[in-house]
């Protein structure tokens, strides 16, 4: 038996998504742990729209809990001859098993009698109504958001939830919302509910939705083909984990496609160049084959496109980007270094540490 929990947000900040998913990895497994179900694994999956714990091989309830009790001291649970007392099977009674079965053990305190008490296993789906909202709940942001009339905190709004034990709803409130059988595909493309009939169902009918759920495909995919962009345009990537990692929690089904810029700004340094496509707008700049840059490079869209209506949008601003950048380095080395030291002096992080130039 398998297990989904869906919760649909508006848009994730790409840089939270990796912390989020050990997170919620973390507390997934403890959860079950500590509430004695039985589990094969966890997976978990985020996109700019969604947060996925995918549990397989659910046991159908929980495991029997053996705890041992204390009950009152011995001297006072038996008498001289050994027999037991009202004491004694008074708390016989309160932990509902027999008087025959209690046993005595010395703690630092002295002879106590205990009882070993067996808790039966509730249902899985009992279970999980109510310790999911906990999980939910225990979940920490640097800034979570408040929506709505309830007082509930969250990264973002969550605007729908879905929770399956196998093709059945696992029902809980929270935020002011229940989960059902229905998630939502990629914006713009599939707004109509898409009713999920079981787990097995879940990422198939994503799929169909233009949804690639499982952000290392998406990566792997987004790199691919970034590649083959970059390659048919007569240039490669270099490795950049950081920026990839940036943009596979920026998009739910990749798209990337090739852009030109005026080879002008090539006479700018590197940096220059690279920093208002990398740190801005996220495109991958493109190399030639002795790793000089080219007037090129890689943006990713999110889903279906009009991709020369896209590619001269892009351009657009990339253009504009580096115009700023090129205005503002040849206004920068109109001044020597040299000249600027002095400035250090008016540079405090500080009161009373001294400035810079200190």
């Amino acid at each position: 038996m398998d297990y989904l929990l869906e919760i649909g947000v508006e848009e994730l900040p790409a840089r939270l998504a990796s912390p989020l998913l050990g997170q919620m990895q973390t507390a997934g497994e403890k959860m079950l742990n500590e509430n004695r179900i039985g589990f094969e694994k966890v997976s978990i999956f985020s996109s700019p729209r969604r947060i996925t714990m995918y549990v397989q091989g659910l046991v159908a309830e929980q495991s029997d809990l053996v705890k041992e009790v204390k009950g009152p001291p011995c001297k006072v649970a038996f008498d001289q001859e050994g027999n037991p007392t009202k004491a004694a099977k008074g708390f016989a009674m309160s932990q509902k098993v027999s008087v025959s079965s209690l046993v005595v053990k010395t703690i630092d305190s002295g002879e106590y009698v205990f009882a070993d008490k067996r808790i039966e296993g509730r249902e899985t789906a009992e279970v999980l109504s109510e310790q999911v909202p906990l999980l939910i709940k225990g979940i920490s942001f640097p800034r979570p958001m408040r929506w709505g009339d309830s007082d509930f905190r969250f990264i973002r709004p969550i605007r729908w939830l879905v929770s399956l034990l196998g093709s059945q709803v696992v029902g809980f409130e929270i935020g002011g919302l229940c989960p059902g059988y229905y998630t939502y595909g990629l914006r713009n493309f599939h707004t109509e509910p898409i009713k999920i009939n079981s787990v097995e169902d879940y990422l198939a009918k994503l799929r169909e939705a233009s949804v690639i759920l499982d952000q290392d495909e998406r990566k792997e995919m987004i790199w691919r083909l970034a590649q083959e962009e970059a390659n048919r345009a007569g240039g490669h990537l270099q490795p950049d984990d950081e920026l990839l990692e940036e943009v596979t929690y920026l998009v739910e089904s990749p798209t990337p496609l090739s852009g030109n810029f005026d080879s002008r700004f090539l006479k700018l340094p590197p940096e220059v160049v690279i920093t208002p496509m990398r740190e801005h707008q996220r495109y991958f700049p493109v190399w030639d084959e002795q790793e000089k840059l080219l007037p090129l490079f890689i943006a990713c869209a999110n889903g279906p496109i009009d991709r020369e209506v896209v590619r001269l949008g892009n351009e657009k601003v990339l253009r504009a980007r580096l115009q700023d950048a090129e205005f503002f380095f040849q206004e920068d080395i109109k001044q020597p270094l040299e000249e600027r030291v002095e400035e250090l002096k008016k540079v405090v992080h500080m009161e009373g540490l001294g400035s810079v130039y200190d």
